[in-house]
This record gives structure tokens, C-alpha cells and sequence, in this order.
């Protein structure tokens, strides 16, 4: 931990963020659908149990889906442990590690993902925390791929 700390700061914060959000919903809502506006018509809290990937895609209990949360889990923890990133790399590839921990937990203890922010103005599919983490890493990552110069890595 003592190469990129702030990399393993940002994932098990955002783990425990995940975590407890979807704890939190699964204990105050007692069916899946079940809704709460917080501004009706526009985001809603809606209980949902997906099974799939990404905004439900693949639906219906894609059991491959923990194997890869598992292989790119362990992929970046790898990377951070034998490689020194940038802090923009940090914070990108742990955003990544805790989203893909937080589903992919979910899809080993329950055998799908807790999803509950409905954007419903835009028809979005309702997502969580987790895939909240996994884009921003991407963003930040993007961000660092066309910053960052290009300088040899130390091992």
C-alpha cells in the first residue's frame, strides 16, 4: 500500500460507499420496483435486483459476469501493486477497482446487483453507486490518457 495509496484510499472508500447504499436500500424498501420520489418525474429511488450487466443488459442471471468483476479486480490490484501510477491514474483505476468490487460482491453473495437511482426525465435505466465509480474511473483515466506524458514507468 505504500505505492498508490491514494489509489487504495479511493477504492475501499468507494467500496464502503457502494456497499452500504445498496445495504441501505435492500433494508428500506420490501419489494423490487418499489419507489420513492425524491423529485416525481424527474429521480426517483427505485428498488431493483439486476441480473445483468450494465443498465440490465445480458438480463437474467449471466453467471460469467462474477468471473470477470473477479479477473479485473485482481488485474488492477496487480497493477497497483507493481506498477507507480500517476494520481490521476490513482484515482481513475481505483474508481474502477471499487465499482467493480461493489457489483461484483453482489454477484457472488445474491447472484445480482442492487440497483436503485432512476433518472427518470431521461428515461435512463437505474444504476447504482458501483457503476457510478466504474464510469468516473473511466473518465479520469480518459483524462489522464491524453494529459499525462509519456515517461518510462518505474517498476
Amino acid at each position: 500500500m505504500k505505492k498508490n495509496p491514494f489509489f487504495w484510499v479511493v477504492a475501499i472508500a468507494g467500496f464502503i460507499l457502494d456497499q452500504v447504499t445498496k445495504y441501505t436500500i435492500s433494508q428500506v424498501f420490501s419489494k423490487v420496483g418499489e419507489t420513492l420520489p425524491i423529485w416525481a418525474g424527474i429521480f426517483h429511488i427505485t428498488y431493483v435486483e439486476n441480473t445483468g450487466a450494465a443498465f440490465s443488459f445480458f438480463s437474467g442471471g449471466v453467471s460469467w459476469l462474477r468471473w470477470l468483476s473477479l479477473a479485473v479486480s485482481f488485474a488492477l490490484i496487480a497493477l497497483a501493486k507493481f506498477t507507480r501510477l500517476s494520481k490521476i491514474e490513482q484515482l481513475g483505476y481505483g474508481c474502477v477497482l471499487a465499482g467493480a468490487l461493489g457489483n461484483g460482491v453482489d454477484r457472488f453473495v445474491f447472484g445480482y446487483v442492487i440497483d436503485f437511482l432512476d433518472f427518470r426525465v431521461i428515461n435512463f435505466p437505474v444504476f447504482n453507486i458501483a457503476d457510478v465509480f466504474i464510469n468516473l474511473g473511466i473518465f479520469f483515466l480518459l483524462i489522464a490518457n491524453f494529459t499525462l506524458k509519456e515517461a518510462p514507468r518505474k517498476r
